[in-house]
């Protein structure tokens, strides 16, 4: 996605804008898991990975500089720490960045520049949001609260530099050179690459292509670079949003014989409606095939399903939200399953049931 969206403007004073931004969030949840592993884990996952106690999933603070016609340079940092924070930015039987025990801490740290260039040229660096996939990695900014299996095998933060250009109100494009898909892995040290097409073409509607080229094996020969799509369409009316996400990836792989083609691919439905006044609910169904393990480490197909109740309530600068989930998955193939009982054996299905509790507090 573009960098990352804006609050309106607050005022403090006719014709004098807030140029500073500050907040935090703290998100306490429970993954209620019926297959109760003696582990405690939920298997191959990187964000709320914990099953069966009470857990900080995030906390995290903020402050921001928009960079605007007025005030042209702008700039975002965010520390964060808990559960989602300890594997989110690593990929699978790679290697990872100096310190990376560090930077995990870290969920925004960069500069902006609006040049004044046709509508506006907007370019970034150091550590931003992902122009990949649907979801964020804070919960508070989802209509679930566990992520998607796509959200979780793309990446939710970039570290690199991008430029964003709008062409009208209809077309905005963007490209991006960063140091790895996963900004916390250090397969090698060439650069990846990227781009996207944003297209509105009602106020309701957003379509977006990304794609990512890259090296992210130690053999960094061009034909061993992943190619990576992520198209989004979103409709959005009065109380309902209703986005589609569907990924593609693949690479030829340098490191077996006879280097065959690695292939993953995987989509979600995105649903959320606006019952009335605090009350929304969500739905998402999903699928993810790992052929190769390239991903997740192992070969299988993934379903899922979730559905969300919300009931979330403001008070002055504060938010609250609670969440009450129910979430079925299923993993099938050489490699699938989910840990089960004292043996931690696999099986092919869970139950869970998630209680989530976030609490924000935001400057106007």
């Amino acid at each position: 996605m573009p960098v990352q969206q804006r609050k309106s403007e607050a005022v403090d004073a006719p014709n004098k804008p807030r140029l500073f931004h500050y907040g935090g969030f703290v998100d306490l949840g429970y993954l209620a898991n019926f297959n109760f592993p003696a582990n405690h884990f939920f298997r191959d996952r990187s964000t709320t990975p914990m099953v069966n106690e009470f857990n900080l999933n995030m906390i995290g603070g903020y402050v921001r500089k928009d960079a605007t016609e007025s005030s042209r340079w702008g700039t975002e940092w965010l520390l964060q720490a808990g559960e989602d924070s300890k594997a989110f930015g690593f990929a699978v039987g790679l290697p990872h960045v100096e310190d990376s025990d560090v930077w995990r801490h870290f969920g925004r740290a960069n500069v902006s520049y609006l040049a004044p260039v046709g509508k506006g040229l907007t370019v970034q660096a150091g550590l931003f949001n992902s122009f990949i996939g649907y979801e964020s990695l804070y919960a508070k900014d989802n209509a679930n609260y566990t992520r998607a299996w796509i959200a979780d095998y793309s990446p939710y933060l970039m570290f690199g530099v991008n430029a964003v250009y709008s062409f009208n109100d209809q077309w905005t494009g963007a490209f991006f050179i960063i140091n790895d898909y996963f900004h916390l892995e250090n397969s090698n040290s060439v650069p990846s690459y990227g781009g996207q097409v944003q297209y509105k073409p009602t106020s309701a509607w957003t379509i977006k292509e990304t794609i990512y080229y890259g090296p992210d094996q130690s053999d960094t020969s061009i034909e061993f670079w992943r190619f990576f799509s992520d198209s989004i369409v979103e409709w959005k009316g009065d109380s309902l949003t209703v986005g589609v996400d569907y990924q593609i990836g693949t690479q030829r792989n340098a490191s077996v014989p006879g280097n065959p083609r690695d292939f993953y691919t995987g989509a979600t439905l995105e649903t959320r409606w606006h019952i009335a006044g605090p009350w929304t609910a969500s739905v998402r169904p999903e699928f993810y095939w790992d052929r190769n393990g390239l991903m997740t480490g192992s070969e299988q197909f993934i379903k899922a399903i979730t559905t969300t109740a919300e009931y979330a309530f403001r008070y002055k600068w504060t938010n609250t939200i609670m969440r009450l989930e129910y979430r079925y998955d299923e993993s099938t193939g050489p490699g699938g399953g989910f840990f089960k009982g004292p043996q931690n054996v696999l099986v092919s299905g869970q139950h869970m049931v998630i209680g989530g509790i976030i609490l924000t507090l935001d400057s106007p």
